[in-house]
């Protein structure tokens, strides 16, 4: 019988093992793009970018872990930034809401706004952005948080919609007061997942764009919506587990706001049936039976072709900054050579691309419990002062890094 349990324990700790990805080891990110001067420009302020990620040991190297523990509890000792709600009534009668925050430390030499875009249905309030704020209040920028419509629940919704994967607009009304309140401001762009599909698709819309816009920092999106649901509605890697989860904070933000958005005005002015959004099983279910009735798209797919930042690209000229993990469960690999070849093709553009981190996750640090502050948090505040010196075109900017270049993949 002890012959037996002993074989047991050791099958489940192999599982374990193999689960946990214990094995690996850190790695230096690969660093892709064909501006060698700026690739430079942007080591001399984050050197640590071209050093090994080193994920919290025991559980760190999971994509899966990763992507949970962020989505379950978003970082260790979550601070509560100081600062204020704004609210705009826009045209077609929405209620957006954006917070904003001062800096708290010492004050950059620039006025610099950080204007960030959350993941689906996250908001100022969410923990990993409360972080990353907070992080970036006391390195002196003021920050931005673009809250999505429908998303709160503090915050009624007065219009007939919600936010969506695609729709900018309401990223512009921020910037638009952002800049109505600081007009001298220099604004970066940050958008996590969907917000990094929102602000990618923002810079490379057909609209004018204020010239104080210097960068745009995309983290963990997926670029082309259409390839990225074929992946999640497979069963590998758990995938469909994921965009169950997903379909389902989706639906609960429409019914949560159902008298509007499913008033009998709403449903027969865009003829919607209840009984097919409350049922839907997967989120092209749910865009079939909402999201893309609601837009004015005739199918699903266009509605995807409409919402893909990949789409969008060829017309970007503000210089970027993309990150990406090959373990994201969420954003698999094969995903990632779209932006690899733009980057490749494109001055002021590079790309990051880490062998761990999960969606989102970049837990860093100790045994068992990660620091509070994470990789990606560091990592944003330097980027962010990259992209100003660059823009600043300073004495500094101009110096050669003394990183080695080996992990940086140039494209001539």
């Amino acid at each position: 019988m002890s012959t037996v349990l002993l074989a047991v324990v050791a099958v489940i700790l192999c599982i374990l093992f193999r689960l946990l990805n214990v094995n690996s080891q850190p790695q230096k990110p690969a660093i892709y793009g064909m501006d060698r001067s700026f690739i430079e420009n942007i080591l001399f302020v984050t050197p640590f970018l071209n050093e090994p990620y080193i994920p919290t040991r025991l559980w760190g190297f999971s994509g899966h872990v990763q992507t949970i523990l962020h989505s379950l509890i978003g970082r260790v000792r979550c601070p509560w930034p100081i600062g204020g709600r704004i609210s705009l009534v826009l045209p077609d009668k929405s209620t957006l809401t954006y917070d904003l925050y001062e800096p708290v430390g010492t004050k950059q030499e620039d006025d610099v706004t950080v204007a960030i875009c959350p993941g689906i249905g996250n908001t100022s309030e969410s923990v990993y952005i409360r972080t990353y704020v907070h992080y970036s209040q006391c390195h002196g920028y003021r920050c931005a948080v673009l809250n999505h419509i429908g998303a709160l629940n503090s915050v009624p919704v007065t219009g007939s919609r919600i936010f969506s994967y695609g729709h900018t607009d309401d990223f512009n009304y921020m910037i638009e007061n952002l800049l109505e309140r600081y007009p001298r401001t220099k604004i970066v762009l940050v958008g996590f997942s969907l917000g990094g599909n929102l602000i990618t698709k923002y810079l490379g819309e057909d609209r004018k764009k204020p010239d104080n816009i210097i960068g745009g920092i995309s983290i963990c999106q997926g670029y082309n919506a259409i390839d990225t649901m074929v992946y999640l509605l497979q069963w590998q890697n758990f995938r469909r587990f994921y965009l169950y989860v997903m379909t389902d904070n989706y639906r609960n933000i429409i019914t949560r706001h159902k008298r509007m958005l499913l008033s009998p005005e709403t449903k027969n002015k865009y003829g919607l049936d209840e009984k097919m959004i409350v049922s839907a099983g997967t989120l092209p279910d749910l865009d079939e039976a909402y999201s893309r009735k609601v837009h004015g798209f005739q199918s699903v797919a266009e509605l995807y072709r409409w919402s893909s930042s990949a789409f969008y690209l060829k017309n970007i000229k503000t210089p970027m900054v993309f990150i990406n993990a090959r373990d994201d469960p969420i954003v698999p690999e094969p995903l990632l050579p779209l932006i690899r070849e733009y980057v490749c093709s494109r001055d002021k553009a590079m790309y990051l691309e880490l062998a761990h981190g999960g969606h989102l996750g970049f837990y860093e640090g100790g045994l068992v419990s990660a620091n509070p502050v994470n990789w990606l948090d560091r990592a944003l505040v330097g980027l962010v002062g990259g992209l100003v010196m660059s823009h600043a075109k300073s004495s500094h900017s101009c110096k050669e890094s003394k990183e080695p270049l080996d992990k940086i993949h140039l494209c001539y």
